[in-house]
């Protein structure tokens, strides 16, 4: 079994230029900080950004004693798989909060939490609407003792620090520091960390894999309850215009654009984050968005367990393996 100190050695992920005649027409240069080769741990759960906001949570459990990770996410939540699988990877006992009834046959992510010895709780929606109330979390400890709280999703301060992380490494990997930075954004954790470290330094672009314009709020929360975030400088926007319908929507184009991004650049991108991020980020590349000489980088943040449950439901991401 591997010790921590291991999410902490592990070399930095590659960030790769991507070729393309659109970037070529439009002037521009596009990196890819190749996040989801970070894995360890059983699968591809534990990678991206999840390993980023898991890295620093994990030693603070294990410096509090505590040997048991607590967290809630929906039936196919990647955040949920990841805290499973770095469970079973770093020898923490781990419970999933569930949104919604058991269903009769588990997903891929619920088997593949189950498999790694995550304890499951279904709780009605109602109910865990109020999983962030005191009452809530007192009844969880009654029912399962002393344990470390992850939030849905993995966000708070130590996870803000583990994506700032991502800043530090592409500084080092790149002679000089890109212009423009973008990511998929779902809770907010990881833009919020790559504002912070960018510190006004280059413009952040987030692209909402979720329906509604409320993201840019929670981003501006996140960052002013950070004892990481200095002030407000730096520009970034959220930009909502590419995520087909909302949270787990998906359209055939989307699917194709997976696919055909696949075959030309053999990067793998799930329907969830990755694959709206970098059809939102090609739409705009033509449209002329990013002026002629920038620089841009894109955060992959992995997310690619999701593709075994999207297929299951509905098939045609066709990348092997999945």
């Amino acid at each position: 079994m591997p010790t921590l100190s291991a999410l902490f050695r592990h070399p930095p992920s590659p960030v790769e230029a991507l070729h393309a005649t659109l970037l070529e027409q439009q002037g521009v240069r596009l990196f890819v900080k190749r996040d989801e080769l970070l894995r360890m741990g059983p699968g591809l759960a534990l990678c991206g950004n999840k390993w980023r906001k898991l890295q620093y949570n994990l030693q603070a459990a294990r410096d509090a004693g505590q040997n048991t990770l607590l967290t809630f996410g929906g039936a196919y939540s990647n955040h949920i798989a990841a805290v499973a699988a770095a469970g079973q990877a770093f020898g923490f006992d781990t419970i999933g909060i569930i949104r919604g009834e058991r269903p009769e046959g588990l997903n891929p992510t619920l088997r593949f939490a189950e498999n790694c010895g995550m304890r499951l709780q279904y709780v009605s929606r109602s109910r865990f609407r109020d999983k962030e109330k005191m009452e809530f979390q007192e009844k969880l400890h009654r029912q399962y003792g002393g344990f470390y709280l992850l939030p849905e999703g993995g966000t708070n301060n130590l996870a803000i620090k583990g994506c700032m992380d991502i800043v530090a490494e592409v500084e080092q990997q790149l002679e000089r520091l890109p212009t423009h930075w973008c990511c998929s954004v779902g809770t907010g954790g990881t833009f919020a960390g790559i504002v912070a470290a960018l510190d006004g330094r280059a413009e952040a672009l987030g692209f909402s894999a979720l329906k509604g314009d409320f993201l840019e709020g929670e981003v501006q929360q996140l960052l002013a309850s950070s004892p990481l975030w200095r002030d407000n400088r730096g520009a970034w926007a959220i930009n909502t215009d590419f995520h087909f319908g909302g949270y787990a929507k998906w359209k055939p184009e989307l699917v194709n654009f997976i696919n055909n991004f696949y075959r030309e650049h053999h990067i793998p991108l799930d329907p969830v984050y990755t694959g709206k991020l970098f059809y939102g980020l090609f739409q705009l590349i033509g449209q002329g968005y990013f002026p002629r000489g920038s620089a841009i980088l894109a955060v992959h943040t992995g997310g690619l367990q999701g593709i075994a449950g999207f297929n299951e439901r509905f098939g045609g991401v066709e990348v092997p393996g999945f």
